[in-house]
Parts: C-alpha cells; sequence; structure tokens
C-alpha cells in the first residue's frame, strides 16, 4: 500500500506527527507547500494533517494552498485525516481543521476512513464531529502528548 501524507505546520508538532505517521507506515510525507495535485491522487492511502488555530481556522498554508487539494481528482480515494489541537485553550473550536479538511474531500467522493471516538478529550465543541465522532484522528500536543503514540498507533491499525 502507498501512503502519502501531506501536511501544514508552523510549531513543528504537525510535521513531527506527519513524519511519525510516515514512518510507522513506510509513506511519504510532503509539506502542503509543496504538494501537487498529482502527489493527492499517486498513492493508495492518502492522510491529510492539519492543526487548528485560533477560534477553529486552517493552518495558514492550507489555507494558502487548499486548492491544490481542491483541483485533485478524490473520486473514491481512501482518505483519512489528523490534526492538532488545544482542548483547554480552545474547548469551543477543538480540532476543527479536520472538519474543514473532512468536507473538503467529502464533496469530492472520497471514501474518509479514520473516525475516532470523543472519549478521553476534554472539549465543548468542534467542527470535526459528524454522528458523535470525530472525522479523524484528534491530537492535542500541549496537553495530552504522552496519549499521541498509542492513539497513532491504534488509528493506523484501524485504517490499514
Amino acid at each position: 500500500m502507498s501512503v502519502t501524507i501531506v501536511y501544514g505546520s508552523d510549531g513543528g508538532n504537525t510535521t513531527k506527527l506527519a513524519k511519525k505517521i510516515a514512518s510507522k507506515t513506510s509513506g511519504k510525507a510532503i509539506d502542503i507547500k509543496k504538494a501537487t495535485a498529482a502527489d493527492f491522487e499517486n498513492c493508495s492511502l492518502l492522510i491529510l494533517g492539519c492543526p487548528t488555530y485560533g477560534d477553529g481556522d486552517l493552518q495558514t498554508d492550507w489555507q494558502d494552498h487548499l486548492g491544490t487539494l481542491e483541483e485533485a481528482d478524490l473520486d473514491g480515494k481512501r482518505v483519512a485525516i489528523f490534526g492538532a489541537g488545544d482542548q483547554m485553550n480552545y474547548p469551543e473550536s477543538f480540532v476543527d481543521a479536520i472538519g474543514i479538511l473532512y468536507d473538503v474531500v467529502a464533496d469530492k467522493g472520497a471514501n474518509v476512513v479514520g473516525f475516532t471516538d470523543t472519549a478521553g478529550y476534554d472539549f465543548t465543541g468542534s467542527a470535526a464531529l459528524r454522528d458523535g465522532k470525530f472525522v479523524g484522528l484528534a491530537l492535542d500536543e500541549d496537553n495530552q502528548a504522552g496519549k499521541s503514540e498509542k492513539r497513532i498507533t491504534e488509528w493506523l491499525a484501524q485504517i490499514r
């Protein structure tokens, strides 16, 4: 299975997470600033990673390069999404960015995999919820970094 991880990151947390996921999947990690439509298309599993900024915004590079994702042919493509958020300082918009990316890829016909349970998180709202689950893997490197390794391992087992 060929795996491509496309991520955006300013502070480095999402870069670190993307590289960890790439090493566990033998995949390649590509910064969204360098990604092409072909990078989204030419893999059997596409994983998108984005931190949530402020009150629920996509990371800046994702905002600037979202058109590249929108140009890609994702019809029937297996897509998984992960994101970093801060449930203590932004409990009302925890990992909203993965909900934004979910809407984009779902509208393009992607088969989104890797929904996760909300148990173990302490937040009040999220645009990443569908039917009571996160649309991908929610990680909080600011407040629950010790739980990330286990969450990543379980999530990867689920999406493979």
